[in-house]
């Protein structure tokens, strides 16, 4: 500490830990759409604070450790004071629980991709991201408003989805991340034409496109995870 820290990439983990605190303060003025969008936002700091030290090489313990905590904020207390307010409180003590069971399993998460860093954690992620799981919850709210124009209330699919989204976090499933792409190796043209067509959607109907998008993320996870075991499962002779 005494070498000094770097200004930039961790300022750019504060900026989203600052819109997960604000993402908590908006759900308790029942702000809930504005909340949603914080943390959606918040993903964008956290992808960028990653990326700055990688690129300045000023990766450090400490950022790593700043990085931590402004991700269970963010994109683990923020997603379920949000969902609480917008339709767990409807659940009682079980709505509740979930909110929790949530948080728990996203520090849980990240204290295992600290621990793993450098060691058994690849490119590709054990479990899924935390900040995927938050992006799930906050663009369901988002498509949720956009579709029907109210709080979800007492739905059980919303119940089902922050368990299913806390089990995958601690998972050893494999999920892909963004760090996987080489932006300095070439790439087929389609790539890009696939890109600008995500583009246009996104800001053709945002809500829309980005809760279709994070539900095909999971989706894709498990597929391709299913698939990965069975044929570990055929190589190794077992019989089905």
């Amino acid at each position: 500490m005494r070498k000094g820290i770097y200004i930039l990439p961790n300022a750019l983990t504060l900026c989203g830990m600052f819109l997960g605190f604000y993402a908590i303060i908006a759900s308790f003025k029942a702000h809930y759409i504005y909340a949603a969008w914080a943390i959606l936002i918040a993903n964008i700091f956290d992808g960028l604070d990653g990326w700055v030290a990688r690129v300045t090489h000023s990766t450090t313990r400490f950022g790593i450790e700043l990085d931590s905590l402004s991700d269970l904020i963010a994109f683990g207390v923020a997603p379920a004071v949000l969902l609480y307010g917008w339709s767990l409180h409807s659940f009682g003590r079980v709505g509740w629980g979930a909110a929790f069971l949530y948080v728990m399993c996203g520090a849980l998460r990240l204290a295992r991709y600290n621990v793993q860093m450098g060691s058994v954690e690849s490119k590709a992620f054990t479990g899924m991201p935390i900040p995927g799981a938050a992006v799930v919850l906050a663009s369901l709210v988002l498509f949720y408003h956009e579709m029907w124009g109210k709080a979800a209330g007492k739905n059980p699919l919303v119940l089902v989805l922050v368990f299913i989204l806390a089990i995958l976090m601690v998972s050893t499933l494999r999920y892909h991340g963004i760090k996987e792409i080489d932006p300095k190796r070439r790439k087929p043209f389609w790539i890009l034409v696939v890109f600008v067509l995500v583009l246009v959607l996104v800001f053709m109907h945002p809500e829309i496109t980005i809760f279709t998008f994070s539900m095909g993320y999971i989706l894709l996870g498990i597929i391709e995870n299913a698939v990965l075991f069975y044929r570990k499962r055929r190589l190794s002779g077992v019989p089905q």
